[in-house]
């Protein structure tokens, strides 16, 4: 694996991780150019599925062993672990909201 391309958090629930056959980790992929129509059939080999020509970012949830393979890859510029959003307050930070 190429540890440079992976963030910190997705690092530390790679892990984490027991079976590395398992899809559970969202991904953000970042290539470092738009893909070719090779690098276009290896995404959708490992199951990302918005996979297309032309493209620079992507989505998806993969396997350990999906993102380890990822890595390798000399257009991937990098790999970073999806978060879940959290709401923003209705109120700005010191508001009574009176």
């Amino acid at each position: 694996m190429d540890n440079r391309k992976i963030d910190a958090v997705l690092a530390a629930a790679l892990d984490e991780m027991k079976n590395p056959e398992e899809r559970a980790l969202p991904v953000f992929i970042h290539t470092a150019q738009t893909v070719d129509p090779t690098a276009t059939t290896f995404l959708r080999a490992i199951g990302v599925k918005g996979a297309t020509a032309g493209k620079k970012i992507f989505t998806a949830t993969l396997s350990p062993r999906a993102v380890e393979e990822l890595s390798k890859q000399p257009w991937v510029r990098y790999v970073k672990l999806s978060q879940k959003l959290r709401m923003a307050r209705s109120n700005p930070a010191g508001s009574t909201g009176s």
